[in-house]
């Protein structure tokens, strides 16, 4: 069916008599901070803790704009006779927000959750070497950083959890279960006379002890 002539235009003129009937209301910016979406991409922020220097999210990002240094240092063996190890040590990190385009692929390949968003964007500055932010920065960064929204109750649950789960059961199954202890006598009643001991019963004698059985 052939659009109607003119069909566009209305559409665009009842939009704008629309918006004309409505108040204006402009933000109060900044003394009026604005009301900002759970998931803003703010800046990021940087959880050291949990970074290991695998280097994934500076090879990923697409702007290059990820700097990372870091050396290695030799660990002792945690028991007598082991092996010596090697770890990377974090000597730098650094984001430069003046080529970042926020796109968030290094907060997706981190496999160690060390990085965040945060939906702080007042860091604008007069020198653009100063939109740099070491890793210092960065972890001051982490306590703007939301908490997680909570979990869907109604949500399938996780299969890393329902296996744990299920070998949690299948082990308790195999336990064999633990044996009662016996239930203690009852006290005796001190207004009871004590009952006297059953007499022994005297022992059979063997025929060979009989001394008449002989002379018979």
């Amino acid at each position: 069916m052939a659009p109607i002539p003119g069909s566009g235009l209305a559409k665009g003129l009842a939009v704008t008599l629309r918006t004309m009937t409505k108040k204006t209301v402009t933000a109060q910016y900044p003394d009026a901070q604005p009301e900002l979406p759970p998931r803003t991409r703010g800046v990021i922020g940087l959880f050291e803790e949990n970074c290991t220097v695998c280097m994934l999210c500076a090879r990923e990002c697409p702007d290059w704009c990820i700097y990372i240094d870091s050396h290695k240092e030799t660990v002792p063996p945690a028991a007598p006779g082991g092996r010596e190890r090697s770890r990377n040590v974090l000597d730098r990190f650094a984001i430069d927000f003046a080529l970042c385009m926020y796109c968030g692929i290094c907060i997706e390949v981190c496999p160690f959750d060390a990085l965040f968003w945060s939906p702080e964007f007042e860091y604008a500055e007069t020198d653009i070497h100063e939109l740099t932010h070491e890793r210092d920065k960065l972890r001051e960064w982490m306590w703007t950083v939301p908490a997680p929204p909570a979990l869907d109750p109604a949500a399938e649950e996780p299969k890393e959890l329902a296996a744990a789960r299920k070998a949690a059961e299948k082990l308790a199954a195999a336990q064999p279960a633990p044996s009662l202890p016996a239930e203690p006598s009852p006290p005796a009643d001190p207004s009871r006379p004590a009952e006297p001991p059953a007499a022994a019963e005297p022992s059979a004698q063997p025929d060979s002890a009989n001394p008449q059985e002989g002379e018979s």
